[in-house]
């Protein structure tokens, strides 16, 4: 019989967490209410017009409150932070006891932990548990969490860091903000949530950024981002949650760029993007979707066009003069294993040789430069019919995670 076993919700601030089994307002969710609504809420990028006007942008791992101004010390009881985080942040070892376990989490802690709970039911109570265990074993290892407040802004620096026209600051909370800041960019994991449907687990990681006015802390742009991906608590589990592992890289991976391009790199522009075949790569017969290399040097190709009738009219005017360039991106199952950028025409042979038997997922996007300032077009993917999201949500982890699921597939046989 079909049950909805409980919800459990992991409220994550720089890794500190809440769970319980009912849903808890975040302080994102929290926010988002009192605040007043930003123009165009739907945007799927910050306007160009108000990415002009910053030059200088500091990058904090936090979540800021809005409508409140920053003094620029974060060693001072400032208002702009949740809880003491305003005081500055301390760091030490806090005691603590999720699921049973004694933990000591050697991280900043903006919330108490709790318990992971929940009502386990029939044949998944030891599968349930075995995820439980993982989670909680894992987060004694927490130092080396990549889904924190400080992991997460690092990764949207380095995105931001490729802007031309942005001068971005990565500080830490205790550090002075210097005076002639533009904006803060405020950046913060504000929710991790489990639901548990019979025997599968679907995990929902979404962060928060606000970028605040540095002269009276009004909010000019803010983003929720969240990635989602699911499997059996059987995959989840195996291997000593190696799948739990390997969500946790592509979700900070997914969260921090789509961050960094949302607030400063990306332009939406209309254009079909698809893998072709080219003189070593061969469209498998049997699966349009599947591409065989012939070669350990494979030849990737892509065909494009654009549409037109875009919003961003003005740029496209442009773009249409400015010359097109490429980034070319591969993967393995768990992580990227190859990067080129500026890549000129729709084609690129890979310039180290790739592994015998493995399976690839590889994407291109055009990158656009204009009046000397670089954009980024979309990653090119081909889901499937009635597929939703842009690579956070995923249908199966142990097959393809989310964020690559879509990519085309490239196979490399093993007589190569």
């Amino acid at each position: 019989m079909n049950t909805m076993y409980s919800f459990i919700r992991i409220l994550l601030a720089s890794i500190g967490l809440v769970v319980a089994t009912a849903s808890v307002p975040t302080m994102a969710a929290e926010e988002k209410a009192a605040e007043p609504a930003i123009a165009n809420p739907v945007a799927t990028h910050m306007p160009e017009d108000v990415r002009g006007s910053l030059t200088k942008v500091v990058i904090l791992p936090t979540e800021g409150k809005s409508g409140q101004v920053v003094t620029g010390s974060y060693e001072q009881a400032t208002p702009g932070f949740q809880g003491g985080a305003a005081k500055g942040s301390e760091i030490g070892v806090i005691p603590v006891e999720v699921g049973g376990v004694g933990v000591g989490i050697p991280i900043p802690i903006l919330r108490e932990i709790g318990m992971i709970t929940g009502a386990l039911i029939g044949g998944t109570v030891s599968e349930m548990q075995e995820f439980r265990d993982a989670l909680t074993d894992d987060l004694k290892r927490a130092v080396d969490q990549p889904l924190t407040n400080d992991s997460l802004a690092n990764d949207v620096f380095w995105g931001v860091r490729n802007v031309s026209t942005v001068q971005p600051k990565l500080l830490a909370l205790s550090t002075p903000i210097p005076e002639d800041t533009d904006a803060i960019l405020y950046v913060a994991v504000t929710d991790l949530a489990i639901n548990v449907q019979d025997d599968v687990a679907i995990i929902t990681t979404t962060a928060t950024a606000r970028l605040a006015r540095f002269s009276d802390g009004s909010t000019l742009y803010r983003k929720e981002v969240s990635y989602t991906d699911q499997d059996t608590l059987k995959n989840w589990t195996r291997d000593d949650a190696a799948l739990w592992r390997e969500y946790r890289g592509f979700a900070r991976h997914y969260i921090g760029r789509e961050i960094s391009a949302e607030v400063y790199e990306r332009i939406a522009l209309s254009y079909t993007l698809e893998p072709l075949e080219s003189n070593n790569v061969r469209r498998d017969k049997k699966n349009a979707k599947l591409f065989k290399a012939k070669s350990l040097n494979p030849t990737l190709a892509w065909g494009y066009e654009l549409l037109g009738g875009d919003e961003e009219a003005e740029w496209l005017a442009e773009v249409r003069a400015a010359d097109v360039t490429w980034d070319v991106e591969i993967y393995n199952e768990n992580r990227p294993v190859y990067k080129a950028q500026n890549i000129r025409g729709l084609s690129h042979t890979v310039d180290r040789p790739l592994e015998k038997c493995t399976d690839y997922r590889w994407s291109v996007r055009p990158t656009y430069t204009v009046d000397g300032v670089r954009k980024n077009g979309a990653w090119m993917r081909n889901p499937p019919e009635g597929a939703t999201g842009n690579g956070n949500i995923g249908r199966a982890a142990s097959e393809a995670h989310a964020y690559i699921q879509d990519f085309a597939f490239l196979e490399v046989g093993c007589r190569l």
